[in-house]
């Protein structure tokens, strides 16, 4: 199948146009025949600035979430991303979800919230595990952004047997590489395929105003730590065409799962 990241330039509470920019991607992969498109954390909305409006922010994106849900249905497409979500008279959510042909498959809230940039001020870290689960294109598993740094998350999808990890990002140049070794370093440790959606542009993000740029590094990984395609910092899809089999051959050839020692790690653990 055909796998495709849409990276554009998230624009802070201009909802109508980060719409049209993930509409006219949508409509694009259709035409060119991929299955699944991946767009970036936050991507109807970006991150609020101080004294915003949370609620009417919440309301507007899950505008924007029903309007890809019904071009998801419309183009035959699977569709994931992340984006604001009621948690009541809580913080709101940064929440990833995947909808397949306008159908809801999962959804995970964010857990590990990006200090930095003040994140916990406007979010409520989920404490759910992420999705692992299986659909008609494969076993896909998803987390968020800086989710990708602890181990204790990412090694759910190993052991879930996840051949996609679909990952929604804001990742800043200054640390490019990090998302990049990650991804990598991911894919060959978890035995599976890592798509990563990183925006493009410039934003001060958070209350706390810190201006970052964003470089556009999309990335689709394979088993064997293989870039299939990577984004160069312009706007667009970034995918290629993945046989998800490499995923089961390499679990085969390589039994780390057989293998593996839980009750020595357990041991470890305790010993502490």
């Amino acid at each position: 199948m055909q796998l495709a990241a849409l990276q554009f330039d998230v624009r802070r509470s201009a909802h109508e146009v980060n719409l049209a920019a993930v509409e006219r991607g949508l409509r694009e992969a259709r035409q060119r025949g991929f299955e699944l498109v991946l767009l970036p954390e936050m991507w109807a909305s970006s991150f609020p600035d101080a004294g915003a409006d949370l609620g009417a922010l919440v309301a507007l994106d899950e505008r924007c979430v029903e309007r890809v849900r019904e071009l998801s249905r419309e183009l035959e497409l699977a569709v994931c991303g992340s984006s604001f979500a009621s948690l009541g008279p809580a913080r709101p959510a940064n929440r990833w979800r995947l909808f397949d042909r306008g159908e809801l498959l999962a959804s995970y809230d964010k857990a590990h919230l990006f200090s930095p940039t003040a994140e916990p001020e406007s979010f409520s870290a989920g404490a759910e595990p992420p999705p692992v689960l299986d659909t008609r294109l494969g076993r896909i598993a998803g987390c968020v952004c800086y989710d990708l740094r602890f181990v204790e998350l990412t090694r759910r999808c190993f052991d879930e047997r996840a051949e996609l990890l679909l990952v929604p990002a804001q990742w800043p140049a200054a640390r490019a590489t990090h998302l990049r070794a990650l991804a990598c370093g991911l894919a060959v440790q978890n035995q599976c395929f890592v798509l990563v959606a990183n925006r493009t542009g410039s934003e001060a993000i958070g209350r706390r105003e810190l201006l970052l740029e964003f470089p556009g590094n999309s990335l689709l990984v394979d088993p064997h730590g293989v870039v299939l395609a990577e984004g160069r910092g312009v706007d667009g899809l970034v995918g290629a065409q993945v046989d998800l089999d490499v995923a089961r051959q390499m679990r085969r050839r390589v039994p780390v799962e057989r293998d593996a020692r839980p009750e020595v790690y357990a041991h470890w653990r305790a010993a502490r």
